[in-house]
């Protein structure tokens, strides 16, 4: 996607926000917050409609100031509403965080809200952003880009749609009939549209898409609004009250970060796990490193990695008790050629600095104080975290809604009629509910009649003393990576690592694993150690192994597993492959769970509470764990 142009900062002669680019006002002279209230809450019926709600999801073209988003969500606060509210926006040109700040300065009664939207104000990049608010009551995804190619990658059943883009004939790709017949492709039967625009190019088009317009008094110094009604014709599907109770396996990061999920959600949860504690195996190391991957094409598992990156850096600010530090990652290239890509790459993304930047040899060095042998890219808000602290936090942050089970084993699975059972070795029931989640690794195998194309890979990380390191060189503040990582000194050690070795379950320490570390940070510092005359012995070390699990793409399995005893045909597709309903995976994070957990798990308590996706249709998409066996029956294996 193309990199995200911020909104220039600008007024009209009487102070109303102004966007140059469009020659048009954000708002009218008369007030933004009223014509909001006027306009789009009155306009859809709100907040009448939210009494009794489990969700409700209004989608929105143009944020702009987020004027719209701050009243329905102060309004949604006042009334007190029980459920949960989704507000999905696009915009193409997003206000800067400072800008954003004084253009919101003018509206004190919208202080409190104003301060946490801005608190938690993304990065501009390109994509989707999920924030939470209110306790998880309110959820604002962000779209940044242009909405025709990002409206269709919306997973969605809007209830509400907030039409506000500058006036059609300033910009008339976000009014144009395709993008408005896609938007009513988002909306649930029934749904509501308001609009201040009463142009016969936008009321035409809306009810060609099936929508029933009406004109109502209109705001300010325009006569009338557009309120509109979605007329399709649907069987009332019969009222089901939702059976939210599941089952995690499995309380590493992906099992806790479901498990956290779910809970904020109201759903109860029955945890298993076969150690006595949590987070015993690849999530048991001290300390683990966070910073996305990146690619100069930006492919798919580059934006889904920075998607996660960012989503991740956000749950960590919110969540007490995690220990952590976002103290900036140096990724150091491989070799001159690495290099040459690595500015390359950060010259066509052209990210936000607070996201990723290249710095040559020479301010590489500058930052990290100590010799290097190549510039990397710097990433100012990674660094490390403790996964045993985060498993923690988001375990507390549960409250009873998660019920927790350790040195409990689940032996196996057994579907009867509405539910699974999780079983002993004996037999007999541990507990039964409509969903599984199978968040146990490569472990997750031995409950499945058919196996995932899971590979276990082994992984030894070494413990230096931090006086060691302090007495070769300046004081180190941030994670360095290269092939291998080392970790700013912190509860009186310094990571490093870490070996790399597929299908090996070995977990005794290896004096020649602890020699690879040791070759690793020589390959980050180099001569460090020569140079200073300090020699370590790596049999003296002290480490610790864990074991990852990773699928044949590095992508991570989130969603519903294929009942692969259905046989698909020749125009087999992920949507209509056969399901095993209420058994999911949250498996394969690989070597990079802090990452990919978070939103991994966000991702997969959206789908099984039926609520908008927080990521894009092709990426989620990427991620299913059918995408082998689809790909087994299309190359005519199954």
């Amino acid at each position: 996607m193309p990199p995200v142009v911020p909104a220039e900062l600008a007024f009209a002669g009487d102070g109303t926000p102004y966007s140059p680019a469009y020659g048009d006002v954000y708002h009218s002279s008369r007030g933004g917050l009223a014509q909001a209230r006027h306009v789009f809450l009155a306009g859809n019926g709100l907040p009448a409609r939210w009494a009794g709600v489990d969700s409700f999801v209004i989608l929105e073209t143009g944020f702009g100031l987020g004027l719209n988003f701050l009243a329905t969500w102060q309004a949604w606060h006042d009334a007190k509403a029980a459920g949960i509210l989704h507000y999905v926006s696009v915009e193409k040109h997003p206000f800067r965080r400072d800008d954003l700040a004084r253009l919101l300065a003018p509206y004190p009664e919208l202080a409190s809200h104003a301060g946490d939207l801005l608190r938690q104000w993304p990065s501009l990049t390109p994509g989707f952003h999920r924030l939470h608010f209110q306790g998880d009551r309110v959820a604002l995804t962000l779209l940044f880009g242009d909405a025709p190619a990002l409206l269709p990658q919306l997973e969605i059943n809007a209830d509400a749609v907030y039409l506000d883009g500058f006036a059609p004939a300033r910009n008339p790709e976000l009014w144009s009939p395709a993008l408005l017949a896609t938007i009513a492709g988002l909306c649930r039967p029934q749904a509501t549209l308001a609009t201040w625009s009463v142009a016969g190019e936008v009321r035409r088009p809306l009810e060609d898409a099936g929508w029933r317009i009406e004109r109502r008094p209109g705001f300010g110094t325009k006569r009338e609004m557009l309120a509109g009604l979605l007329e399709i014709a649907v069987v009332p599907a019969p009222t089901i009250a939702p059976d939210r109770r599941a089952i995690v396996i499995g309380a590493g990061l992906a099992g806790t970060a479901i498990s956290e999920r779910l809970a904020s959600r109201g759903w109860q949860v029955e945890l298993f796990e076969r150690h006595a504690t949590p987070a015993q195996e690849a999530s048991g190391n001290p300390a683990g490193i966070l910073l996305p991957h990146m690619a100069k094409d930006d492919a798919l598992a580059a934006r889904l990695s920075r998607a996660c990156y960012l989503y991740a850096l956000r749950r960590l600010a919110d969540l007490p008790g995690v220990r952590w530090s976002s103290c900036g990652v140096l990724q150091v290239a491989r070799d001159a050629a690495h290099e040459e890509l690595q500015r390359a790459t950060a010259q066509r993304l052209k990210l936000p600095v607070d996201v990723c930047s290249f710095l040559d040899l020479e301010a590489a060095r500058s930052l990290i104080g100590r010799e290097l042998a190549h510039g990397g890219w710097w990433f100012p808000g990674g660094g490390w975290v403790d996964p045993g602290s985060l498993c923690a936090a988001l375990l507390a942050a549960c409250g009873k809604r998660v019920r927790p089970h350790f040195g409990m084993e689940v032996g196996s699975l057994r579907r009867t009629a509405g539910n699974w059972q999780a079983l002993d070795a004996a037999g007999q029931v541990l507990a039964s509910a409509p969903h599984v989640i199978l968040a146990n690794a490569c472990a997750a195998n031995r409950l499945l009649s058919d196996a995932l194309p899971l590979t276990s890979i082994r992984g030894q990380i070494s413990y230096l003393p931090d006086q060691l390191l302090a007495n070769t060189g300046p004081a180190l503040h941030h994670v360095i990576c290269r092939s291998g990582y080392i970790t700013p000194p912190a509860a009186g050690k310094v990571c490093v690592g870490a070996s790399f070795d597929s299908d090996d379950a070995d977990l005794r320490i290896r004096v020649a694993d602890h020699a690879g570390n040791l070759q690793r940070l020589d390959e980050l510092l180099p001569g460090t150690f020569r140079h200073s005359g300090v020699r370590i012995d790596p049999a003296r070390l002290e480490g610790r192994v864990g074991l990852r699990t990773a699928a044949p793409d590095r992508l991570p399995l989130v969603g519903t597993l294929p009942d692969t005893e259905v046989l698909g045909g020749n125009d087999a597709t992920l949507d209509k492959l056969a399901r095993r309903h209420g058994l999911h995976a949250l498996l394969g994070l690989s070597a990079r769970g802090l990452v990919w957990a978070p939103l991994a798990a966000e991702l997969l308590a959206s789908q099984l509470a039926g609520e908008p996706l927080p990521i894009e249709r092709d990426l989620a998409r990427a991620l299913d764990p059918a995408r082998f066996h689809l790909r087994a029956l299309r190359r005519g294996r199954r």
